[in-house]
């Protein structure tokens, strides 16, 4: 195959200046500057609301990195099912799965078998929606909704077979609801001199844990945040955030990865040039499921040491705003995913903190507006001064945010960002159309 998938429109002119390009091109200059920026603005609403260090805190950076995951793994379920053309609605039922089989196994037989159980079993469940949706042309949120809801009453009975008091398999600390403690957690490791890990028997300095609790400004802002991402970090945290780039070198740079988005694209083109579309859509169900087992297990393996019933809290959901939020590409949800995991950690670790979100959000909105003043598009210049208006509101006027709101920080910020840059997003353009081998050719 020769063609190429997924190619980004041109937005520049080649007689506009250098600065105007760079604004407009995407790019990977243009992402680390926006990066920065954001970091610069993050440290200096932490200066400006005299001084709170929650903002930029080792404690919330590892927080938001713990919350992260499940939400990433969400959202890379979705990737994989819908580059190949397929809309996971399940995501959430899968996890679920991955929660229940995770956790039994976990405490049977230990937390690495039990992520490993959580994996297959996900997977499991995309094998199911990919039956539905590729064999018999279900539609794709039918087929979803219904293994969701399937997914929530097999694991409440197999629960009540399993751990319920006085039944075969029960336990001390089991329940209907609830299975019994794992045998030992998934181990952790602080980094070597960066954040006191040991080398050998010898404990090293923690030369960013010095720098943070000087506070000065971006020095302390960047140690604090650098030494939440390596210190006590379990090693499944970093087995996820592997799988990302893994991902977007078999989508991008892989034969396999080609005919994946090719599928989603144009199924119809890519059979004429040979790509068996039907099996390219049970594999990549296999890995969408495979993800967001890993992120089912990864809760009640890592962020708790248990399975308990309701334990995804609908982030298979938020899975699917951080795909949006991306733009179908993997560094976009790990973007998202980071945004949405640290509204919720910040409201673990200092919930006095979160009203100095909206003057962030303020500035963020502002920076928009110069950006699309800058490119003469209306339109996002217009929706990010008015969310920008209400979010310096919100600061003026909220001396603390309530829980509910926070919660629904995701599905706001994916709206905003609806709003603001729906030109630059662009879905695969078969997802979640029925198509039967063979047809339009």
């Amino acid at each position: 195959m020769s063609a190429t998938i997924d190619t980004a429109p041109s937005f520049t002119d080649p007689a506009q200046p250098p600065w105007k390009t760079f604004i407009s091109r995407p790019s990977r200059g243009r992402t680390m500057a926006t990066a920065g920026v954001l970091f610069l603005l993050l440290c200096l609403t932490r200066v400006i609301t005299h001084g709170g260090t929650d903002l930029t805190s080792s404690s919330t950076m590892g927080t938001t990195l713990r919350v992260t995951i499940p939400i990433l793994m969400a959202g890379m379920a979705g990737l994989w099912a819908e580059r190949v053309g397929i809309v996971n609605i399940a995501i959430e039922g899968m996890m679920i799965f991955g929660t229940w089989f995770g956790g039994w196994a976990a405490w049977r037989y230990g937390p690495w078998q039990g992520l490993a159980l959580a994996v297959v079993a996900g997977s499991v469940g995309g094998l199911i929606h990919a039956f539905a949706v590729v064999k018999f042309n279900v539609n794709h949120v039918l087929s979803g909704v219904a293994l969701n809801l399937f997914a929530f009453g097999a694991m409440r009975y197999l629960s009540e077979l399993v751990y319920k008091k006085g039944s075969a398999g029960g336990n001390a600390g089991g329940g209907i609801s609830k299975s019994p403690q794992q045998k030992a957690p998934i181990p952790r490791f602080n980094v070597p001199f960066l954040a006191g890990g040991k080398v050998g028997g010898w404990k090293s300095p923690d030369m960013l844990g010095w720098f943070e609790r000087h506070h000065w400004f971006l020095i302390g802002d960047a140690a604090g945040i650098l030494r939440g991402l390596v210190y006590s970090v379990s090693w499944a945290s970093l087995l996820a955030l592997l799988l990302v780039p893994l991902s977007a070198w078999v989508l991008w740079r892989t034969r396999f990865g080609l005919r994946v988005r090719s599928s989603g694209e144009d199924p119809a083109a890519a059979e004429t040039l040979g790509v068996r579309v039907t099996p390219l859509r049970y594999a990549s169900l296999a890995i969408s499921g495979a993800f967001a087992g890993f992120s089912g297990g990864f809760l009640a393996i890592v962020s708790a040491n248990y399975y308990q019933q309701g334990q995804t809290a609908n982030r298979g959901f938020i899975g699917l705003a951080t795909t949006i939020f991306g733009n179908w590409r993997p560094t976009g949800i790990l973007g998202g995913a980071t945004l949405f995991g640290f509204a919720e950690a910040l409201n673990l670790v200092g919930p006095a903190s979160l009203p100095d979100l909206f003057l962030f959000g303020a500035f963020a909105c502002c920076l928009l507006v110069i950006l699309s003043m800058v490119q003469r598009k209306v339109v996002p210049a217009i929706n990010g001064f008015v969310a920008g208006v209400v979010l310096l509101v919100g600061k003026l006027t909220i001396d603390k945010v309530p829980e509910p709101l926070t919660k629904a920080a995701p599905y706001v910020v994916t709206l905003i960002v609806l709003a603001t840059a729906s030109q630059r997003l662009r879905p695969p353009a078969h997802a979640g159309m029925p198509y039967r081998s063979g047809e339009g050719h």
